[in-house]
């Protein structure tokens, strides 16, 4: 079953396109089927329906009832294990 991850920050084009890729190549590697849609922070509302995770390179303020996860991570470099893991634990649970 695919899973839909939502991947957004202020203007989609920067840090979620780097997040966005290695979102992607992690469910590659975990046999994950994945959908990545990349969007602006303002834009996630309207892509909810299906959504099992959102991931977000900026904060996010609004409750969407689907879970989600700070990826600035996967821009920095710092703690990306700890991120890996808990977007395998959502993903994969």
């Amino acid at each position: 079953m695919k899973k839909k991850i939502i991947v957004a920050c202020g203007g989609a084009v920067a840090t979620s396109t780097i997040a966005a890729k290695k979102v992607a190549d992690l469910c590659r590697q975990n046999g994950i089927d994945a959908e990545i849609c990349q969007v602006r922070i303002s834009e996630i509302e309207s892509n909810l329906s299906g959504a099992a995770l959102i991931i977000s390179t900026a904060r996010i303020r609004k409750d969407y009832a689907v879970p989600v996860i700070m990826g600035m991570p996967f821009i920095s470099g710092i703690g990306v294990e700890n991120t890996e893991e808990a977007v395998l634990k959502v993903l994969q649970g």
